[in-house]
């Protein structure tokens, strides 16, 4: 679907299978339409009169007005002929004439649609699909009758658009299907949307875990599992954020509830299991559950709410332009989590059995956990902290063997 308006642009790829009609994509642009074109024709008779009568000449709110339905005019004249004449009285025996060509105004307007077709080739790559894969092109928007949109449609696409369909109509048609679909007085149709950014929650550290995707189809549901970081903690915050980027300074909060009364247990023991789900008008429910305890709790938001189409572009041109350091830092912080957990579990396993090992092994591995503590804090280098990592863990062996069996011991103790 190319819809070209007058003030924005959209274009969504859709799989239609007897009656379900599935959003596979949608991008856009907010700041593209037939208003560009208009102010185009208006620039083009402005800068003629300043030359004809002179650069002092003024334009008052009226005039302007004025230039801009003589604009819109000619814009639908040429859409059906190749020529047009415009005739302005500017008062004070001020006369002023030009002829047009049709010629002239696609030129002018050419950059314009080819950003169209620019967000047509992104909405093709989300969807994993290429142009001649398309069974159908549908045009919607005033700004499609215009011959040069048509044509460059066509080529993108290789097969002329279908332009059967009213296209000042067709909106407010599908929206009406629509509305009875959701009102439950039509059945035999199904319209699956998609979700226009990723959905996830806050990590420790800072870092975003995404559970729901861009652009997957609601409705929609997503589970994943998490743990506690402190040993003892009852109380888990569960900050909703929506995004692209790799951290939460970088994403947008759509809300923050607790999930209260985890019995106390080490770090890492409880199983919290956070769920999303997206229902067909949009609103995303999202609960947290501690399965050792049945401890629970949830929150009701709706992802779009608040965004304008523009602020979804920018949130996700950022996320490319920011791609490899977003990563990058992800990865630190999780390299860092993980060190300080291992660290610290080290350091239990040393206070309980570390009596139990030879005297090098131990200073071995209390000096193995500084310098891994130091390079953690103090570098950047993911793969250094990595490496170090691994190290540290296969050093670490013995002493969780000792530990293991301590605790087996006591436990027959008792």
């Amino acid at each position: 679907i190319y819809d070209l308006g007058g003030g924005t642009f959209d274009v969504s790829i859709l799989q239609l299978n007897k009656g379900v009609f599935e959003v596979l994509s949608t991008h856009g642009d907010t700041h593209l339409g037939g208003d560009d074109f208009d102010r185009q024709l208006i620039g083009l008779l402005q800068n003629e009169i300043r030359e004809q009568f002179g650069e002092q000449i003024s334009f008052p709110p009226a005039t302007q007005q004025a230039f801009r339905n003589f604009a819109e005019a000619a814009k639908i004249r040429l859409s059906t002929d190749q020529q047009t004449r415009i005739e302005i009285d500017l008062g004070r025996g001020r006369n002023y004439g030009c002829t047009i060509t049709r010629r002239q105004l696609e030129a002018m307007i050419d950059p314009w649609v080819q950003r169209t077709l620019t967000c047509c080739c992104r909405a093709l790559a989300d969807a994993k699909l290429e142009p001649q894969q398309l069974d159908q092109v549908i045009l919607v928007g005033g700004s499609t009758r215009m011959p040069l949109v048509q044509r460059r449609v066509e080529q993108l696409f290789g097969r002329r658009p279908y332009t059967a369909l009213d296209p000042d109509e067709v909106v407010a048609l599908g929206a009406a299907v629509q509305g009875a679909v959701l009102a439950g007085h039509r059945r035999d149709l199904l319209l699956l949307d998609v979700t226009p950014l990723s959905l996830g929650i806050e990590t420790m550290g800072g870092a975003v875990s995404k559970l729901i995707m861009r652009n997957t189809t609601v409705p929609c549901q997503a589970q994943e599992m998490f743990t506690t970081f402190v040993d003892g903690q009852q109380n888990v915050n569960i900050n909703v954020l929506q995004g692209e980027r790799e951290l939460v300074a970088d994403c947008r909060s759509l809300g923050q509830f607790d999930l209260r009364g985890i019995p106390p247990m080490p770090a890492g023991l409880p199983k919290i299991e956070v769920s999303f789900l997206i229902d067909a008008n949009g609103i995303l429910n999202v609960s947290a559950k501690e399965l050792r305890s049945d401890t629970e709790a949830s929150i009701q938001v709706i992802p779009a709410h608040g965004l304008t189409a523009e602020e979804v572009d920018q949130m996700e041109l950022a996320s490319y332009e920011h791609a490899r350091e977003d990563m990058t830092a992800h990865r630190l912080i999780d390299l860092r989590n993980q060190v300080q957990f291992d660290t610290h579990k080290a350091e239990q396993m040393l206070a309980k059995a570390g009596h139990q090992l030879e005297p090098d092994r131990r200073q071995q591995i209390v000096s193995a956990m500084q310098d891994l503590q130091a390079l953690a804090e103090g570098s950047r280098d993911a793969a250094a902290i990595n490496e170090a990592l691994q190290s540290f863990g296969k050093m670490t062996v013995r002493l969780a063997e000792v530990a293991i069996t301590r605790s087996l011991q006591e436990d027959q103790g008792e």
